[in-house]
């Protein structure tokens, strides 16, 4: 098949950016044929894939900036058409057959006071939205939660919805598991954005438990240390800031992921956790949520006392059977793309 991807940055640089730059590359190794369309790439281009670059615009204002590329994108579609191919966009724009939402629908903002929502910026983002969603044949969540928001704020489309396609994980090494000793363990939190991902609350949890294991230990992997360092005011040591860290090895040593986050479109770090065989306790706003399974771990509601977050850590500490080996590889959920493609009929092959 031939398949065209948009999406502005193109390259491992963010969680979207990086859900489409792993599929466009597995797509390619699964012999279809694959272009993207971004404003610049930003890693070594991969083996098989052609990619046209349209230029930077200025990310600022963002609505401006969404409007542009996607005007842009669409002069470019005009003077190279590409017939035969599926569109596949992972932006805002008008010209598309597939769009995929890697986050929150912006119609989220409906909830607000009628005063937090008249201006050009609200405005523009509401009909940029729309205008994605109008123009897509299908609209691939890539959560349950994201496709629950979906068709909750844009009823009149929920036919176009999909099932969601999750995110993949990079298979761990394998190492020797073992259960977290009775007066310790380690909780993992991970997150730059370290408010909305819920570390003061992590932070509660990690103290009240403290109390009954003393040699437990908080490692805190995202933010740069002299932002959280005042959260930790009171203690004698018993956790580790560890700043920004690329690689996943932090996963493999912790015995619970704690990620009680206030908001989170999916969360790939609980799954990564899941694939280190890392027990996890997240919030029920977590799109991967879905993907915990009873042994795997627990989900709480984000409202739910401290008394009800902490007992649920604890009874993951106090497991000792190994949780199951999380697996849903990049292959696969290129596969599953490759899947949704095939109901649009005439592609040329490769």
């Amino acid at each position: 098949m031939n398949i065209l991807h948009v999406v502005r940055r193109y390259g491992p640089v963010g969680g979207m950016e990086r859900y489409v730059w792993e599929v466009t590359r597995e797509l390619a190794a699964l012999g279809h044929h694959v272009e993207v369309v971004c404003e610049r790439c930003h890693a070594e281009i991969p083996q098989g894939i052609i990619v046209h670059e349209l230029g930077e615009i200025a990310p600022r204002p963002r609505w401006l900036s969404l409007l542009r590329f996607g005007a842009r994108f669409a002069r470019w579609l005009e003077l190279n058409p590409r017939p035969g191919f599926v569109v596949h966009s992972n932006e805002r724009l008008g010209a598309h057959d597939v769009t995929t939402f890697h986050g929150p629908p912006f119609a989220t903002v409906r909830d607000k006071p009628w005063w937090k929502k008249i201006s050009l910026r609200i405005a523009m983002q509401f009909w940029l939205e729309r205008r994605e969603l109008e123009a897509a044949r299908y609209i691939v969540p890539n959560s349950v939660f994201i496709q629950a928001q979906l068709a909750h704020y844009y009823p009149e489309f929920a036919h176009k919805l999909t099932a969601p396609i999750v995110p993949g994980v990079q298979p761990m090494p394998v190492h020797a598991w073992k259960a977290a000793p009775a007066d310790g363990g380690i909780i993992g939190f991970v997150g730059k954005e370290w408010q909305r991902k819920g570390l003061p609350l992590a932070v509660e949890i990690v103290a009240q438990l403290r109390r009954e294991r003393p040699q437990l230990e908080l490692w805190v992997v995202g933010p740069q240390v002299q932002e959280v360092q005042h959260l930790f005011a009171g203690w004698q040591g018993g956790y580790k800031l560890l700043g920004w860290r690329s690689d996943t090895a932090h996963l493999q040593q912790i015995d619970v992921l704690l990620h009680p986050a206030r908001a989170e479109p999916y969360g790939m770090v609980i799954t990564e956790a899941m694939a280190a065989q890392a027990r996890v306790v997240v919030s029920d706003v977590c799109g991967a949520a879905s993907e915990v399974e009873l042994e795997a771990g627990a989900v709480v509601p984000l409202a739910a006392p401290l008394e009800q977050w902490t007992d649920a850590v604890r009874l993951q500490l106090q497991r000792e059977t190994v949780p199951p080996l999380y697996a849903h590889d990049w292959r696969e959920v290129a596969q599953e793309y490759a899947s949704l493609y095939g109901n649009f009929p005439g592609l040329e092959s490769k």
